[in-house]
C-alpha cells in the first residue's frame, strides 16, 4: 500500500512479536531497528527533494518536487513515482521555461531520489524480516 508507511509497520511488527514466547527480540535490537526506522522513513521522503538540488534544480523545481510527493500520495502509486519527477520539472519550467534540459535533469535527480528511498525502505523491511525470522529460529 503506497500511503501506509512500510518501514514504520514493520518494526510495529517486530514489536509485536517481541512479546511472543516463540520469538526472542532483545530491546536493544527493538532500540536499535526503531532508530533505523525513522531514519529510513525520513530520508524517504527527503532524497527526492535533495537529489533534485544535487541535480542543479533551483527552490521552484525542490518545491515542485515536493508537491508532486503530497499530491503523489493521494493518487497511488504511480503519483508516488511520477509524483515528484514531473512536481520537479514543472516548478523547474515555471522558473525558466527555455530550459528545458535543465528541468529533465532536476526532475531525474528527483526520481534517482525516489529510487534510493525506495531502496532503503526494501532494505530495512527486509532486515526486520531476517531479525524476526532468526528470532524465531533461536
Amino acid at each position: 500500500m503506497p500511503v501506509l508507511p512500510g518501514v514504520p509497520l514493520a518494526w510495529a511488527g517486530l514489536f509485536a512479536a517481541s512479546f511472543s514466547s516463540y520469538s526472542h527480540i532483545s530491546n536493544a535490537v527493538l532500540i536499535i531497528t526503531g532508530i533505523l526506522a525513522v531514519i529510513v522513513s525520513i530520508a524517504d521522503n527527503v532524497f527526492p527533494v535533495l537529489f533534485t538540488e544535487k541535480a542543479g534544480g533551483s527552490k521552484a523545481g525542490t518545491r515542485g518536487s515536493t508537491i508532486g510527493l503530497i499530491v503523489g500520495f493521494f493518487i497511488g502509486p504511480a503519483g508516488i513515482i511520477l509524483g515528484p519527477f514531473l512536481g520537479a520539472f514543472i516548478g523547474e519550467l515555471i522558473h525558466s521555461s527555455s530550459d528545458i534540459k535543465g528541468a529533465l535533469s532536476a526532475a531525474f535527480g528527483s526520481f534517482k531520489g525516489f529510487l534510493l528511498g525506495t531502496g532503503l525502505k526494501m532494505c530495512a523491511c527486509m532486515a526486520f524480516i531476517w531479525i524476526y525470522i532468526f528470532s524465531l529460529l533461536r
